[in-house]
């Protein structure tokens, strides 16, 4: 049995660790070692916590097998798992912290006396406040993020799903919630309890349902801090000082990514949390492809085009994700330095489905970190630029977001791509991108549409250069 003083030394050890994990992983130069010290710090919290639980009982066996059971799965997930599913798999990773915080908060409410809660019915205001914070939180979290996974799988439609009242509605859940906590305070009934879970699940399904696609990387990142704070809660319940900590940070940075996040699209960060925004008719934006022609290419056309150029700039997006490109991109931009090309790679904040997700994936080609750009520091060199290879990226790079008021990502800063003297444009067809809008960059007439796999074409080009 670990003594208290030193179980508190090694949580502050690990919360330290985890602060050091989260200042590596703010650059993608030490992404490693911020990865290397959580791993450490987790280690740490979960092998003093196992210590301290006591002798070699039989729950103390009950815990190693579960924790060698949970813990295989998640290796071979994140082994097998590709990148394209990243997104989904952080979403349903959430789900599951979110599922923990209540099954958490439910044990301590049916058998406080094993966290020195008190006793049933006679619970103490303050564990009682906690742990119901906690069961909410991580009940919203839970449907939330079960929500975001369909709507990045593609089983639920990415568009805004919206009905008439539903700010109201959620206004009023918000309110009864508060006031369901108040009464468990008061009178400690199971009802009160069960009905916050209830309720809560509810909330999770209606905050995240009517957030477009083009918002999906904001969810993920918000769920994230959701997440956090339903650990916090439950660190706060169960007086543990590594799950304070641990939710603390990872609440803390989660929202301060989706603050930091909704400024660089221009979004307001409370439209984006409590949903709808982008519920919006894009029966207009639709037809276009319908009036207008568009200019279609092939290999041997981008690959004199770009040979000739004297610089071209990388547009990467999801489309490059599922076809797994980043590879054969970087073999592609070899070639073109050896012709003296300057290359260079522009990052849009929400390219992907997650926050960073094109700079895992050129990281992942080894591509240097000095050639590759966010929005604010390359959008200006596009009236410079020769060619812009845009490869499977769309709502990033749709001039609507200037121009049509009625657009559900207007207002969003976009790569410029149109203002460089050549588009080259990698898609499979005209169908709309993840926001469900149709890209007017397509009919410009300084664009020239490529129609293939990303990665074959990228293959072609190379035999063309």
């Amino acid at each position: 049995m670990i003594s208290a003083n030193l179980l508190a030394v090694f949580y502050l050890i690990s919360g330290v660790l985890f602060i050091l994990a989260l200042r590596g992983l703010s650059s993608p130069e030490t992404s490693r070692q911020g990865n290397l010290f959580g791993i450490i710090g987790m280690a740490i919290a979960i092998g003093v916590t196992i210590i301290s639980v006591g002798n070699f009982s039989t729950g103390f066996l009950y815990l190693l097998v579960l924790l060698l059971i949970g813990g295989s799965i998640g290796a071979f997930i994140a082994f097998k798992i590709p990148m394209t599913a990243m997104p989904e798999l952080v979403a349903g990773f959430h789900s599951l912290v979110g599922l923990a915080a209540v099954f958490v908060a439910i044990s301590a409410f049916l058998n406080p006396e094993v966290f020195s809660l008190g006793s049933p019915g006679n619970i103490k205001v303050a564990s009682l406040i906690e742990m119901s914070l906690g069961a909410a939180i991580g009940a919203i979290t839970f449907t939330g993020s079960i929500i975001a996974f369909l709507k990045l799988r593609g089983i639920m439609s990415g568009s805004p799903i919206t009905f008439f009242g539903q700010h109201y509605l959620n206004l009023i859940l918000g309110i009864i919630l508060v006031g369901l906590v108040f009464y468990l305070c008061k009178s400690q009934a199971d009802i009160w309890f069960w009905t916050i879970i209830i309720i809560s699940f509810l909330v999770g399904v209606l905050l995240i349902i009517p957030i477009g696609g083009a918002d999906m990387p904001v969810v993920i990142s918000m769920l994230n801090s959701y997440s956090g704070w339903a650990a916090a809660g439950i660190g706060f319940t169960l007086e543990n000082t590594a799950l304070i900590i641990t939710g603390a940070l990872v609440g803390s940075s989660g929202a301060i990514l989706s603050y930091i996040m909704c400024k660089g699209m221009n979004r307001s960060f409370f439209n984006v949390i409590l949903g709808g925004w982008g519920a919006t008719d894009q029966s207009s934006s639709n037809q276009l492809k319908e009036q207008k022609p568009v200019k279609s290419g092939n290999a041997d056309d981008a690959a004199f085009l770009m040979k000739n150029a004297s610089s071209v700039i990388i547009v990467p997006g999801y489309g490059m994700a599922v076809a797994q490109a980043q590879h054969a991109l970087r073999e592609m931009v070899d070639a073109l330095k050896k012709n003296g090309v300057k290359v260079t790679y522009a990052i849009h904040p929400v390219a992907g489905r997650m926050p960073g997700h094109m700079n895992v994936l050129l990281a992942e080609a080894n591509v240097s970190y000095d050639e590759v750009f966010e929005l604010e520091e390359i959008n200006n060199d596009f009236a410079n630029c020769d060619v812009a290879y845009v490869i499977g990226a769309n709502d990033v790079t749709n001039p609507v977001a200037k121009t049509d008021p009625q657009s559900p990502i207007y207002g969003m800063p976009i790569l410029d791509v149109e203002k460089s003297k050549s588009v080259l444009f990698v898609k499979r067809s005209l169908s709309p991108g993840y926001a469900g809008i149709d890209n007017d960059l397509f009919y410009r007439d300084n664009t020239l549409m490529l129609f293939a796999d990303a990665k074959k074409m990228t293959e072609d080009i190379i035999k063309s250069l």
